[in-house]
């Protein structure tokens, strides 16, 4: 077995880790429900949000796993979340595996990342269940203990910001950062506000105050207006909007819900890349039902307030 090597770059957001903080909050997940429409990527079919279904393995616990259509028009059974039980697969033998869970936003990032580059094929999920997550992980795949990582060439990568990045610059697939000059320089300093746009939401929940939130969604929406040439941050698709998408779809449901705030309120530019962001078949194979995980979201995160 060749040597573990691990690669922590910059200074990205946090990644879903086990200590019971605020910052355990995006241990939840949830989808946006919405009217299935055609995705903006060749070759993509519209489906549903991923369903779960049971799956049974020889000697093993029955877990839940999620079925979702790939944007190539195949279908990709999503295996299930490996627990303290689960055995490891076989590290560093030379394939590309993302370790993930299904209900982190940080995660989900370098997911979406995945699907958007057509990379289903060729970078396994290997899911885990952060609630009792195997040991092998910490000891043999990823001594910071988070998710996502990326194992890839005998190394294993971190942080979330940072993986979306090398996926899309080290596998083929459509470019997802821009060429042009002003946008690579938009885009810089939006993904550096994700963390703060975050930390504002998240405080405003736990402080049952909503102004700093609100702020946080204008300044979005000023984001979003920059360019003309499409309804994304950058006009058209990046890797901005998939740093955002996992946080922006929990934030609206669950806000409405316990806060009865409309994020969209008053915010149309907001509204119509949600609206957008819908109909991108490789984002909405991550995505889980909304209901469940705002119910989830409940559990967790208010019960610690």
């Amino acid at each position: 077995m060749a040597a573990l090597k691990v690669s922590l770059r910059g200074t990205a957001a946090p990644t879903c880790s086990p200590s019971p903080s605020l910052k355990s909050w995006p241990h939840i997940s949830d989808s946006l429900s919405k009217t299935s429409a055609i995705a903006r990527f060749p070759n993509a079919a519209v489906l549903s949000p991923p369903k779960l279904h049971l799956q049974a393995s020889p000697g093993k616990k029955t877990r839940a796993s999620v079925s979702a259509t790939m944007a190539t028009g195949g279908q990709e059974v999503l295996p299930p979340a490996l627990t303290s039980t689960s055995d490891p697969p076989p590290i560093f033998d030379g394939n590309t595996r993302l370790y993930i869970s299904y209900q982190c936003p940080y995660a989900q990032r370098a997911w979406i990342a995945r699907n958007c580059k057509g990379l289903e094929e060729k970078i396994q999920l290997v899911p885990i269940d952060l609630q009792d997550r195997p040991a092998w992980y910490k000891e043999k795949v990823y001594p910071a203990n988070k998710v996502p990582s990326l194992e890839h060439n005998n190394e294993v990568k971190g942080e979330s910001l940072d993986l979306i990045r090398y996926i899309d610059s080290h596998f083929e697939g459509p470019s997802l950062f821009p060429h042009d000059q002003a946008k690579k320089e938009f885009a810089e300093e939006l993904l550096s506000y994700t963390d703060t746009f975050n930390k504002s939401v998240f405080s405003s929940i736990k402080e049952d105050e909503i102004e700093a939130a609100g702020a946080a969604f204008d300044h979005i929406e000023t984001a979003l207006s920059k360019f003309e040439d499409g309804p994304f941050f950058l006009g058209k698709f990046s890797l901005v909007d998939i740093a955002y998408a996992p946080f922006l779809e929990r934030f609206q449901p669950l806000l409405l819900d316990v806060k009865k705030y409309d994020i969209t309120a008053g915010r149309p530019k907001l509204a119509a890349w949600i609206e957008e962001m819908d109909k991108n078949v490789a984002y909405k194979q991550t995505r889980r039902d909304p209901k469940e995980l705002v119910e989830s979201y409940k559990r967790r995160f208010l019960a610690q307030k």
